[in-house]
């Protein structure tokens, strides 16, 4: 049987930015449902790289985004008994939510600062290419990188 395609969902440009990808990453920053405190921690964080870097914020949130985003990943396929790890290309609407879970998990993992502090270093590390998240989209490339032999077996 078949699976079923993909359905692109349409997000409503953000208040403040007028963006849909400012939405689609409030939306996976939200906790418990808790999406008014989601944005707060977003916007605040933005006010804090407008003061750090003396740039537009959303510049430096798509720079981000634009180089944690990575271009290969790993899939997992069972073939003969054995699990082989498949390197793929990263489809484009994948790449977001990958570079967006990886800056979230990575602010949230590190300890003793408000969370909108920690978002905020964050997106301005990964805007120049540092920080965890960034060493996590190199870590992932260079593991896809390492199983190019079994790139054989990939179906599609």
């Amino acid at each position: 049987m078949r699976r079923k395609h993909r359905e692109e969902k349409e997000y409503e440009p953000d208040l403040i930015y007028q963006s849909p990808k400012v939405t689609k990453f409030i939306n996976y920053l939200t906790k418990d449902g808790k999406k008014t405190v989601a944005r707060k921690v977003f916007y605040q964080a933005m006010e804090i790289i407008k003061e750090k870097t003396k740039q537009d914020p959303l510049n430096v949130f798509n720079t981000a985004i634009e180089n944690i985003s990575p271009e290969q990943e790993l899939v997992s396929r069972r073939i003969g008994g054995a699990n082989y790890q498949i390197p793929r290309q990263v489809p484009e609407y994948r790449k977001f939510i990958l570079a967006s879970r990886w800056i979230i998990e990575s602010s949230r993992s590190k300890k003793g600062k408000a969370m909108k502090e920690k978002l905020a270093d964050e997106l301005i590390l990964a805007s120049q290419r540092e920080g965890d998240a960034y060493k996590k989209k190199l870590t992932v490339e260079k593991m896809a990188e390492a199983n190019k032999a079994f790139a054989q077996f990939s179906s599609r």
